[in-house]
């Protein structure tokens, strides 16, 4: 361990999560707490992920935050909840006689530096890695162990689900003080292998109404998000983690696309109104149900967060067909090189009967690019001092 007098530093990854049985609205602003249970399928971080690296040292004067290059405002509420969070988990260690729980490090200053491999704030769940790879890092330089899903909730609700594999279910609890509403893993990135994940980035554009101030506004105006939340969400919850238990990706299919039209539906329902999808999201949406008309089942699913982008499921081999149905309906831009990113895929030849189903008039460059991926495993610490984002003086190291 290293001595009081030097940094202590500590770099973790944390992957991003997609709910296919979705979260919406608190019952709690402060704490975080949620109007309904949600379920998520955790992605992988070979394709998708935000890096952390938090240091603390007596010779720090103040907190700091780095994100993405850029220096932030600390003060921030979201980071200072989860810093407060984390320094009283430490405190409470200590004063419960852990005589490991290094006294002088609770008086230290944190600087935080963190990058994701991802657009930022496009409705890629940036803030759910964000947070979970906040929590991990700063337990770590604290001396914190356990569960960590009240300190990764206080940043975003959806980061206590990014703090585990594979697949995973945060429970709303009933306690006024939030102590039951943690997350929890239904099943590990083991259990289904051949499922695959792609992310049809339709815009890489900051969102113009973010998640907070969204599900806010549903909270208060929307009944239907009240009815979702109180009589749909717990059969919907016990039906999808049962699809993931029989690997039944049919049923699984259907609930998370049901489940994402009745989300976007609820934002409909808040008023004034939010929409958060596109003429794109709308065109991949038919896409969808074409391509499963004329399988005859589903063989792909879509869902969409607060955001254009879609998320499909499907397996494994069905995704060189899907990807070519994607490619016909919406041709890339000339420097498509780049329009296949993460796991490789070799596109399939479509069918003349196929191509007549999905019928559209294509829409070029509709689709920035497509992320192959797969469910993935949870958080990881970074052994390797190279990794480090912050360089011995506690400041961003310059990339170049």
């Amino acid at each position: 361990m290293a001595s009081e007098q030097q940094p202590v530093v500590v770099t973790c990854t944390a992957p991003v999560n997609i709910a296919v049985i979705k979260y919406w609205g608190k019952r709690d602003e402060e704490l975080i707490l949620p109007i309904n249970s949600s379920l998520s399928v955790t992605l992988h971080q070979h394709q998708l992920k935000t890096t952390t690296t938090a240091a603390i040292s007596k010779d720090f004067t103040e907190d700091r935050i780095w994100l993405n290059g850029r220096e932030e405002d600390v003060g921030q509420p979201r980071i200072q909840a989860c810093l407060r969070e984390i320094r009283r988990l430490a405190r409470k260690r200590k004063s419960d006689g852990d005589e490991d729980a290094l006294p002088l490090r609770l008086s230290y200053k944190v600087h935080v530096a963190s990058v994701n491999n991802f657009p930022t704030a496009a409705g890629l769940a940036s803030s759910a890695a964000g947070f979970a790879c906040l929590a991990c890092a700063l337990a770590r330089v604290y001396g914190v162990e356990g569960d960590l899903s009240e300190v990764a909730r206080r940043g975003s609700g959806s980061a206590c689900r990014s703090l585990y594999g594979g697949f995973v279910e945060w429970q709303m609890g009933q306690r006024a003080d939030g102590k039951d509403s943690i997350a929890q893993q239904v099943a590990p990135e083991s259990h289904w292998p051949e499922l695959r994940v792609l992310i049809l980035v339709v815009s890489a554009e900051k969102k113009l109404m973010g998640s907070t101030a969204g599900m806010q506004t549903s909270v208060e105006t929307s009944a239907l998000l009240r009815f979702r939340a109180e009589a749909l969400v717990p059969a919907r919850m016990a039906e999808m983690a049962r699809c993931i238990r029989e690997r039944d990706f049919q049923a699984f299919g259907q609930l998370t696309m049901k489940d994402s039209n009745q989300f976007h539906a609820t934002c409909l329902d808040t008023f004034p109104p939010i929409s958060y999808l596109s003429d794109t999201s709308r065109r991949v949406i038919r896409l969808v149900h074409r391509f499963n008309a004329h399988h005859g089942c589903t063989k792909v699913a879509y869902s969409f967060d607060a955001g254009p982008n879609a998320v499909i499921f499907a397996l494994d081999d069905t995704v060189p067909e899907f990807v070519a149905a994607v490619q016909h309906s919406f041709p890339p831009e000339p420097n498509g090189d780049k329009f296949l990113q993460g796991l490789p895929v070799e596109p399939a030849l479509l069918s003349d009967e196929l191509k007549a189903a999905l019928g559209t008039d294509p829409t070029p460059g509709g689709i920035k690019y497509i992320i192959a991926t797969q469910v993935g495993p949870g958080p990881q610490v970074l052994d390797d001092p190279g990794a480090h984002l912050l360089g011995p003086d506690g400041l961003p190291k310059l990339t170049s």
